[in-house]
């Protein structure tokens, strides 16, 4: 069951507003259907590029909800993950309801953030959504939240409920780590996020990729994915090269803004974001859809 949430490519998707800070499902039709045009089989909903920090707990019910349907629809099978961290372990639960009542497939979860904790208390932290009645994937973001270590791992690999992380540490180590633990689980499964380091993941054993860029260029990932399936290692590289030069768009205008005033310009989400973040100038879009037009056929398109 792990392989099929987490393996191959999940998009963690941006999260369509019908105005600044308000979630819209029916904003993010035609983000869903280019994406489902394009072949993605997996969302993560309300991570760290889906704003999901920002956007409070009791706006997030009616879209997940609402994207989940959508998503069944247009691509039968498909999977929905929800992004549920929170500080504590409280509003984890209030998150993880609000989620849980849209009938996703599997809930996503960080370590606690802004407050560093002990692995015991991380542990205990992921043992409470058990009472959620949902497969968790652990999520790994030691720059927002209190890092995985070894003895964590080991306890969360340990909880049944658990059943694979997605790593965004960048620390090749990390990943050899959780790599090697998840090879006594063999329904737990790890994906790599950070984007400059897919390749070199899927190559370490990791079963799947989870990059911010797959906003833009699903379709590069998935032929990542597919490269590394048939042995092509020259494709592989090539691939990454380009998948690393998109990531650079960042250096534009860091953060969400970058990816959603691109879906805009291309007519597949609002440009809006949660505050205290704000949209793109027209300027800098233009700079970025420049440095994106070399991509050409990875990059997404409306659908017909």
């Amino acid at each position: 069951m792990s392989g099929d949430l987490l393996g191959g490519v999940v998009v963690p998707l941006v999260t369509a507003m019908e105005c600044p800070g308000a979630p819209s499902a029916p904003a993010a039709e035609p983000l869903l259907r280019a994406m489902a045009g394009a072949g993605v089989r997996r969302l993560m909903l309300l991570g760290s590029n889906g704003e999901g920090p920002l956007v409070p707990a009791d706006r997030t019910g009616e879209y997940v909800a609402g994207v989940v349907a959508r998503w069944r629809d247009l691509v039968p099978g498909g999977v929905i993950l929800v992004n549920v961290t929170a500080p504590g372990t409280a509003e984890a639960l209030l998150r993880a309801e609000q989620a849980v009542a849209g009938e996703p497939d599997a809930l996503v979860l960080s370590p606690p953030t802004y407050f560093r904790h002990r692995p015991d208390e991380v542990v205990a932290h992921y043992a409470a959504l058990s009472a959620c009645g949902l497969p968790v994937v652990a999520y790994n973001a030691p720059k927002y939240a209190t890092p995985l270590e070894q003895s964590s791992v080991d306890g969360i690999v340990a909880l049944p409920h658990v059943v694979g992380v997605k790593d965004s540490s960048g620390d090749p180590a990390m990943l050899a780590a959780l790599i090697a633990a998840a090879r006594h689980r063999p329904d737990f499964t790890v994906s790599q996020g950070d984007e400059r380091q897919l390749a070199a993941a899927l190559r370490a054993g990791a079963g799947g990729i989870v990059p911010g860029t797959a906003n833009l260029a699903p379709r590069l990932a998935l032929a990542m994915v597919d490269a590394h399936a048939v042995g092509d290692d020259t494709e592989l590289d090539r691939l990454q090269e380009l998948n690393t030069r998109l990531a650079a768009l960042h250096a534009v205008r860091p953060g969400v803004p970058t990816v959603k005033a691109l879906l805009a310009r291309w007519g597949l989400c609002p440009p809006h974001a949660a505050p205290p973040l704000t949209a793109c100038t027209p300027t800098e879009t233009d700079r970025l859809v420049e440095l994106a037009r070399p991509l050409g056929r990875y990059l997404l398109t409306p659908p017909a």
